[in-house]
């Protein structure tokens, strides 16, 4: 579908249609879209733990405050902002140094600046840059998703802290969204919400 058709189709699926498998290579067709989400310095500081386990499903559905579409989905997927994804700039920089699109000075030039960056604006500068990079990224995958055929959801409402010691997630990642995709139940959709209209979330200088 076209963009503006894939962007008022998009919507946020409250009921799956259960019996629905998604297969790993159908995730990957979509994180291949994903991956070229756009990060600050190219840091990439997303990462998804993609759950097709039914019972690692259920499990999460508890800390999702027993949300049927949890266990309905086809998959659910825990979106992490890396808090010290500034930490990994050495590696992610090395392949421009190695094509010769930069030099050696270049490149340790380019990795002091954002490790500086990063370091001398502290830790809720990090974790924000964590959310914020993450949840470009989300919505890039629920855009992908469409695409290919497959409704999501983000969620807020769950326990991250539960979901960290479920799936032993570290202290430097940040939980920042569960995402639920299947195929949506269109019969129980509800009308979609008030929009606001233009001039009241738009200033013009």
């Amino acid at each position: 579908m076209d963009f503006i058709q894939l962007v008022k189709e998009r919507r946020s699926a409250n009921n799956f249609l259960p019996g629905h498998s998604i297969k790993k290579e159908e995730l990957n067709e979509i994180f291949e879209l994903v991956k070229l989400a756009p990060s600050a310095f190219n840091l990439q500081h997303t990462k998804y733990v993609t759950v097709i386990d039914p019972v690692v499903k259920e499990k999460l559905k508890a800390a999702a405050n027993g949300q049927y579409k949890v266990s309905s989905s086809s998959a659910v997927i825990i979106v992490l902002g890396d808090k010290k994804a500034f930490q990994q700039a050495s590696d992610i920089y090395a392949g421009l140094k190695m094509l010769g699109i930069i030099n050696k000075q270049e490149y340790e030039q380019m990795v002091d600046d954002t490790v500086t960056f990063y370091e001398s604006r502290g830790q809720d500068f990090q974790r924000d840059e964590a959310i914020r990079n993450a949840s470009l990224s989300s919505m890039l995958f629920m855009m992908a998703a469409k695409e290919k055929g497959w409704d999501t959801c983000p969620m807020i409402g769950f326990e991250s802290e539960a979901v960290k010691n479920m799936l032993n997630i570290d202290d430097h990642h940040e939980v920042v969204l569960m995402m639920t995709i299947g195929k949506e139940k269109v019969e129980s959709r509800r009308a979609r919400g008030y929009r606001k209209p233009i001039n009241e979330f738009v200033t013009y200088l």
